[in-house]
């Protein structure tokens, strides 16, 4: 075959462009390929996804009133369908960095969806009998499409993956609340000696960690619920029936199972992007509260000699290539690697958000992508860290007692029975003799057997109250 075997000629407003003869896509496409060999990097299936959901919504609506004939429309809905059961995605070569508004991307859709829909009616790749702009793209424009495909795909990713996710992490979390929940050891704060707490109540803190960023994460979706779709150019309508946006919707809702509206202000909805800043926030949140836990954890299962060693971590796998036996936390190692990701991407997200003149904002790739990769990996990292690294943890609870009964932090309670500077007396000479706290106050007289019994048990000190006090 020789190579003008391998291309054909399509054409758009520019001219002729030479595409490979296998490619659905046309000359458009074919230009940003060319126009933006930057990173390599392409859109991933979510947003493939959501580009075929937002032109077979169009379609069906446009037919619906009557403004694409019925056996085309019925095409190009077969091949959106493609497009969005994955079909296609090797279809989709444009670089994420690319015009501002993804024109490109809106192109490339379209021109992929109308040549297989041409082919779909039997007519040859290429013909146009199915048109990418008189057709697939009828009543829109990239400027409301993008940011429709955008907010369809993020809520998407949103519902599907990140809060599923994080509530796995929750549940793992909240069992091990309650399997550790009588372990007493040593609380720390500026990482020194703390008055005792439970193993459980610290796990306790991390599962509210998660359902309050669940929270967080859910409280975005009303707004990436609305859809700019409708608004055409500059958020006017123009070239849309008044219907349009609306039917749109809906079909979208039906189509992915999210519900999904309408936006308030087409022309806010193009222009700004605050729902995506907003929504990436919760994010980088909850991945702050994911490389919270996950670091926390690391040191608790520091050692397993010379550390902390509270808890047992699971073998994942061998740590070293040089020391033999040693066992890493690379799962929690890997979550810390999650937040610092998802922080770029929240500053190139915010960044990308403010900016855009007058009517456009001009970031909408940028932020599509950083959103859906980072709701990809908090998604991934939660469950990965719910079951290979938190629900195997074993408590220590020989060593927690033991820790527990010699910390200088014992002698709190001390302070209301005779007073901080008698207590910090005893903490002193503990310290500087090595014994227990209980030692030093009953040498020194100022408990008996009985008090230092109430006073200095540990797993009372876990609770509210005043110990050694009828309350």
């Amino acid at each position: 075959m020789g190579a003008e075997d391998e291309h054909r000629i399509e054409e758009d407003s520019l001219g002729e462009m030479r595409v490979p003869a296998d490619a659905y896509w046309g000359a458009q496409t074919q230009r940003a390929i060319e126009n933006f060999p930057i990173s390599g990097v392409t859109f991933g299936r979510r947003f493939v996804r959501a580009l075929g959901v937002v032109k077979k919504a169009a379609a069906q609506a446009n037919r619906d009133l009557e403004l694409i004939d019925e056996e085309v429309a019925e095409a190009i809905i077969e091949a959106a369908d493609e497009v969005i059961a994955g079909e296609h995605d090797a279809q989709f070569p444009v670089d994420v960095f690319q015009t501002g508004s993804g024109t490109s991307s809106n192109m490339n859709a379209n021109e992929v969806i109308a040549n297989r829909a041409a082919e779909i009616t039997g007519a040859e790749v290429g013909d146009r009998v199915v048109h990418p702009n008189d057709h697939v793209n009828y009543g829109q424009s990239s400027n409301d499409v993008i940011p429709t495909a955008m907010h369809v795909a993020s809520l998407e990713a949103v519902e599907k993956d990140v809060i599923p996710a994080l509530d796995t992490l929750r549940e793992t979390l909240e069992e091990k609340e309650a399997e550790f929940d009588d372990v007493v050891k040593t609380g720390r704060t500026h990482l020194q000696d703390a008055t005792p707490v439970t193993l459980g109540q610290e796990f306790g803190g991390y599962r509210t960690q998660i359902e309050k960023g669940l929270g967080r994460v859910d409280n975005v979706r009303e707004h990436l619920a609305e859809l700019a779709l409708g608004g055409t150019a500059t958020g006017t309508g123009l070239n849309t029936h008044p219907e349009f946006p609306g039917r749109a919707a809906e079909y979208i809702t039906k189509e992915t199972g999210v519900q999904f509206r309408e936006a308030d202000d087409h022309f806010e909805a193009q222009a700004a992007h605050d729902a995506m800043s907003e929504a990436h926030g919760a994010l980088r949140v909850v991945a702050g509260s994911l490389n919270k836990i996950a670091s926390d954890l690391r040191l608790l299962a520091s050692g397993p000699r010379n550390g902390l060693g509270e808890i047992e971590q699971p073998q994942n796998q061998p740590g070293s290539s040089i020391m033999p036996g040693k066992i890493n936390p690379v799962v929690a190692e890997a979550v810390n690697q999650v937040h610092k990701q998802v922080v770029g991407n929240d500053a190139a997200v915010s960044a990308g958000a403010a900016e855009g003149q007058i009517d456009l904002n001009l970031y909408k790739p940028l932020l599509a992508h950083n959103f859906l990769q980072s709701a990809e990996i908090v998604a991934n990292a939660s469950t990965v860290f719910a079951d290979r690294f938190v629900r195997p943890l074993e408590a220590n609870r020989e060593h927690c007692a033991d820790a527990v009964e010699q910390s200088m932090a014992l002698a709190t309670p001390l302070n209301v029975h005779i007073g901080y500077d008698k207590a910090s007396e005893v903490a002193k000479i503990a310290t500087e003799e090595g014994k227990t706290i209980r030692e030093v106050a009953l040498e020194k007289g100022y408990l008996d057997e009985d008090e230092a019994d109430e006073v200095l048990d540990p797993a009372k000190m876990t609770e509210r109250g005043i110990l050694g006090q009828d309350t």
